[in-house]
């Protein structure tokens, strides 16, 4: 592809250029507005801005510093406070910094509602957001301060489009929350598996211990709900944010030890000091993000997933930022990757521990070590350190010896990794299955159809799911066309989990939340919308779901699946007007990361 095509804009000077006075040019692109007269109004909306001098104006570098902030969301509340300390330590410098926020929403808040197809699509409104933001104000580099789950890939997508130095700042992780009632630590999940629990009559006190045991189920569950979340943070398990953070570090684009630093450390404030040498580091050597994204450091992030046992959203992530950076990954890719790597870390939501016990053993750079040192990361990429992975981590500890978070390679909790690539008669154009291997390899039931998510909603709480059958749950038309959107399927899945319905596997041409765990597929393709097999699946038709050999079949032969399509008509589209209307008619389908810019 020409470099017109691109890159919506060149530096004014090249790298390695100089002042007058001998200092090397870091306002590349910035000079161009800036430099001589030609574009006085600019200069006026500058000094207006806070430029005190000519000389600042001409010769210093301009940061944007952009938090994906606001209020009413733990993951996101913080991130201003993040900003502000960001933009200091650029001041301090004598540099010129602008502070500006994206847009997010919160999954957890919206989940199980119609808010929740609003979700994935603000991962390409934040992408849209920095690239217009960066370009339209000539900035020089860009520090992007991220917290929920769509606002990291969506960060690395605009900063791929600039291509400017950059380096993404995690929010950070929650703290971890505690239910008196139940008497054990709580997270975001355990709300929604309180939920089924709650329908199916099964939500109690423990009594092994001889406590009280006397509160109602409404008195249980609000406990958890107040005592999920107890400040600041991205969700504490292994879900999307902390999946995608842990990723993005093991690719280069963050300081060491972003993903795992809690959200309301010290350490997390002494890391956006830090940033702004390392932004220098960037400008200096001219490090920028298409040079980080490569395949090699895709692969360190598909390795790192599947050790984490991180959400099946990555698949969706990775392939969206894969191609922003014009990187050839496919879900090839991911299963090869899976066949290597051993599932070791014992995290939510499949395990016991959260991100704030893994910083407490060594953090992400502990892990990253050992993976390192065992030949399945690649410890030479370049990161924006101006170092190697492997220089980055080299202070780090080394996992202590007699912590049980992250077990031995050759002792795993699964010798393969959990995220599966499946195909066959119901997904020909791919699907993703999460398997830890807790609930077997292999199941197999009759089909019941729901053909939105909150038609199997108001089936669970009404407790009409039953226990006595093997059953696999199809979940359609709620795929990026036809959701639109693509919404998380959390409510369903947690329900199911609470209710210990360990009898039914759940399909969709959705997806499902980090925080998703149990007999789960999603990401089918072709979805219901567009005329995929799952659109005309009948109650009733025995579907199989195969790990062991990647297989999602339907025991109905191909003839009869094409003499249904030829009588399935496409539903009247769901959404016709608004910001969900053009995502639908741009977005490309799961397998291809659910992108609206695919070249």
């Amino acid at each position: 592809m020409p470099e017109e095509a691109r890159y919506v804009q060149f530096p004014a000077v090249p790298h390695g250029s100089k002042h007058e006075d001998g200092t090397p040019v870091l306002n590349r692109y910035s000079s161009y507005i800036t430099r001589g007269h030609d574009f006085p109004g600019a200069q006026a909306m500058l000094y207006g801005a806070g430029v005190t001098d000519r000389e600042t104006m001409k010769k210093s570098p301009q940061i944007g510093v952009a938090s994906v902030w606001w209020e009413g969301n733990p993951c996101n509340m913080h991130l201003l406070d993040l900003a502000k300390t960001v933009k200091k330590a650029i001041v301090d410098k004598g540099w010129l910094a602008w502070q500006y926020n994206s847009i997010g929403v919160s999954d957890a808040i919206s989940m199980g509602s119609e808010g929740m197809r609003f979700s994935l699509q603000t991962r390409e409104l934040i992408a849209d957001g920095i690239e217009s933001v960066t370009c339209a104000q000539y900035h020089d580099a860009c520090i992007a301060i991220p917290g929920c789950d769509k606002n990291m890939p969506g960060v690395i997508m605009g900063m791929a489009r600039h291509n400017r130095p950059s380096i993404m700042v995690y929010g950070g992780t929650i703290g971890i929350g505690y239910s008196k009632l139940l008497r054990k630590r709580v997270n975001i999940s355990t709300c929604f598996e309180a939920a089924g629990a709650y329908a199916y009559n099964t939500l109690r006190q423990p009594d092994d211990d001889g406590g009280d045991t006397s509160k109602t189920k409404e008195e249980i569950i609000e406990d958890i709900e107040k005592s999920a979340c107890p400040g600041a943070g991205a969700c504490g398990g292994m879900f999307t944010a902390n999946t995608m953070a842990s990723a993005i570090e093991s690719m280069g684009l963050t300081l060491p030890g972003s993903s795992s630093t809690p959200a309301e450390s010290p350490a997390k404030m002494r890391e956006c000091v830090k940033v702004a040498d390392a932004i220098q580091v960037c400008l200096e050597k001219n490090i920028t993000p298409r040079s980080l994204l490569t395949k090699r450091s895709f692969e360190n992030a598909l390795v790192m997933t599947m050790a984490l046992g991180g959400s099946t959203n990555a698949v969706l992530h990775f392939l969206a930022m894969a191609q922003t950076a014009e990187v050839d990954l496919t879900l090839d890719d991911f299963q090869r990757i899976s066949n290597k790597v051993p599932f070791i870390a014992d995290l939510s939501p499949s395990g016991k521990y959260y991100m704030a016990d893994l910083y407490e053993i060594g953090g992400i750079p502990s892990v990253q070590k050992l993976l390192i040192a065992a030949g399945l990361l690649d410890g030479d990429i370049p990161t924006v350190t101006g170092k190697t992975l492997a220089e980055n981590v080299q202070s780090f500890p080394s996992l202590p010896q007699d912590q049980v978070i992250i077990r031995p390679l050759d002792n795993p909790i699964k010798s393969t990794g959990h995220i599966q690539i499946l195909r066959g008669n119901l997904a020909p154009g791919g699907a993703v299955a999460k398997i830890t291997g807790k609930e077997g390899l292999s199941f197999t039931g009759k089909a019941r159809v729901f053909n939105k998510e909150h038609e199997l909603d108001q089936a669970l709480a009404r407790g009409e799911i039953p226990r006595d059958e093997n059953l696999v749950l199809v979940v359609r038309y709620e795929g990026p066309k036809g959701g639109p959107g693509m919404p998380e399927q959390l409510r369903a899945s947690g329900a199911l989990m609470g209710a210990k319905l360990t009898n039914v596997a759940l399909i969709t041409d959705g997806r499902y939340s980090g925080a998703s765990h149990g007999f789960i597929v999603g990401h089918i393709v072709p979805e219901a919308a567009v005329g995929g097999p799952i659109a005309v699946v009948q109650d009733g038709d025995v579907i199989t779901i195969n790990a062991a050999t990647n297989q999602i079949t339907m025991d109905v032969s191909d003839e009869e699946i094409q003499e249904r399509l030829r009588h399935w008509k496409p539903p009247k589209p769901h959404v016709t007007r608004g910001t969900l209307a053009k995502y639908a008619a741009l977005v490309s389908d799961a397998s291809h990361g659910a992108v609206t810019d695919l070249f």
